[in-house]
């Protein structure tokens, strides 16, 4: 008997899941925040260069004599359709009639979006403007690191271990962070962030899955994501009120001293105890969650599961790659969850590029667009099964991809609208496909390995993740290719994962051979 049957006897969803339920979804809302704090903290608003000699210059104009400074001292520069003031050259005078063009060091910025930003702070514009996307890079590095790390850790030393932890960690980084002075300092502690955002996610993702019987895996896989959307909208919002990137760290960390108390609150995976052979511990949470649920459990029946069942092998990561079958499975996931976090972050992470309109109501659009993407989930996922609907994603995503590359090509100035609108399309496609991939993924690892396994796919995901910053070529045809770049690899991941077994309502694998005999 499988810990999948001991769970329809104690109840797939009982009121003793569903408190531990939504407790591990919380730290979905500060997890969306963390994923996307750059957006604003990193944010470049208009600067040009300050002028020589003039200690109190602002990219205000403070007078007509402040004005012709700048007319005679910063040369134009072509943007789009019209000019502005260059924002790395200035003229200084040589002699009485010559002045020479040099580069600046010392930049003024417009302050009616943000009063500061870490960009402004640490001057991370003209040639060090690529340093913001190092900064992001270094965080997704950070994730894929934590994915690893704290996956391994996860199958070893347990769930509830590795949670606290990660949130003690994202607690101690993200407070570190509004104190960075320099920008070493900064990306470290950006590395640190999303080296314990990882964890925590992750690991309340698996716990959410391992507490729930077959038929209620998806519900939950699915509606832990609308917290990430929540704290996307939550966070439009903080940067709305909050203009200076010190004080809006701070108040994207506090929130997590709330779930310092998860400690003494969410109990260890029963299912994980049950892999380890800690049954008398797996027995008390069950006989605990059995009096929460008012459900009367047959004394044999947590006997027997043992007895039959659960004393399974130890087990690493590894072991998928020494069986064919489970190692082309394997890539098959790490591929799809490189390429859809490629995809979703290279549509999601410029909102200050969409088009008119305001910085904070483009972000939050960008984070509405994620809750009808849950949705459908939701409705079709025990409906149409996650191969059907993961395949699905990624070609909607893929084919507005492909189409948005046209339009950005061939439609006029007025027409810009449709280059917003299929990519808005593709990036409802990749939310929809991050999402089933979650649940999808987490169903197809056995249990001795399936933090593990999740860590490992979470690192792929950060692959893409720290690429996507980068597939950015300049000129009409190199604004389309990255839209190339991720409408050729999403339709790639679609027609692989039809190679994949249905999870639909089944029970999960447990041990590494379950996961070869599973779906065949």
């Amino acid at each position: 008997m499988r810990f999948d049957e001991i769970l329809r006897h104690l109840g797939e969803f009982g009121p003793y899941q569903k408190r531990i339920f939504y407790l591990l979804c919380l730290p979905g809302i500060t997890h969306g925040i963390r994923m996307v704090v750059a957006v604003f903290v990193t944010y470049i608003p208009f600067h040009r260069c300050a002028l020589p000699g003039y200690d109190n210059d602002t990219y205000a104009v403070q007078s007509e004599y402040h004005q012709q400074l700048i007319n005679e001292t910063i040369p134009l520069a072509k943007k789009g359709l019209g000019y502005l003031y260059d924002q790395c050259y200035v003229y200084l005078t040589v002699s009485n009639h010559t002045k020479s063009l040099v580069k600046c060091n010392h930049w003024v910025y417009d302050k009616s979006v943000f009063t500061n930003t870490a960009s402004t702070e640490f001057n991370l514009v003209c040639d060090d403007a690529i340093k913001t996307s190092h900064a992001q890079m270094i965080f997704m590095g950070g994730y894929f690191f934590g994915a690893f790390v704290t996956g391994a850790i996860s199958d070893r030393f347990g769930r509830k271990v590795t949670l606290y932890g990660s949130i003690l960690l994202v607690l101690a980084g993200g407070l570190g962070l509004a104190w960075a002075d320099d920008f070493i300092v900064f990306v470290l502690l950006r590395f640190v962030n999303g080296t314990a955002t990882a964890g925590v996610f992750t690991t309340c993702f698996v716990l959410s899955v391992e507490i729930v019987g077959p038929s209620k895996r998806a519900f939950t896989g699915i509606v832990i994501e609308f917290f990430f959307a929540i704290g996307m909208i939550i966070y439009a919002g903080m940067g709305y009120f909050i203009r200076d990137w010190h004080y809006l760290e701070i108040a994207a960390s506090i929130p997590v001293v709330l779930f310092l108390g998860y400690w003494w609150i969410i109990p260890e995976s029963p299912r994980w105890l049950l892999s380890e052979n800690k049954e008398e511990e797996a027995e008390e949470i069950i006989r605990h969650a059995a009096k929460v649920n008012k459900v009367k459990l047959d004394e044999k029946l947590f006997l027997q599961s043992v007895e039959e069942d659960e004393k399974q092998e130890k087990a690493n990561i590894f072991q998928l790659f020494k069986y064919r079958v489970l190692a082309f499975r394997t890539f098959i996931i790490f591929f799809n969850w490189m390429v859809v976090s490629m995809v979703y972050f290279g549509l999601s992470l410029n909102s200050d590029n969409l088009g008119a309109g305001s910085l904070f109501l483009n972000f939050f659009l960008v984070g509405l667009v994620e809750f009808p993407a849950y949705t459908i989930c939701l409705v079709f996922l025990d409906r149409k099964g996650r191969r059907v609907l993961h395949t699905c994603s990624m070609l909607t995503s893929g084919i507005a991809c492909i189409i948005t590359i046209f339009t950005i090509l061939y439609a006029g100035e007025g027409q810009q609208w449709l280059t917003v609108t299929f990519a808005m399309i593709g990036k409802l496609g990749a939310t929809m496909g991050f999402a089933v991939i979650y649940v999808f993924s987490s169903e197809l690892f056995p249990t001795v390995v399936r933090q593990a396994g999740m860590g490992f796919s979470s690192s792929c995901a950060r692959l893409g993740g720290m690429i996507s910053p980068y597939v950015t070529i300049g000129g009409d045809f190199g604004r389309a290719l990255p839209m190339i770049i991720f409408g050729s690899l999403s339709i790639g991941a679609a027609i692989l994962t039809l190679y994949l077994p249905e999870t639909y309502n089944k029970d999960l694998p447990e041990t590494i051979e379950d996961g070869k005999r599973f779906g065949r």
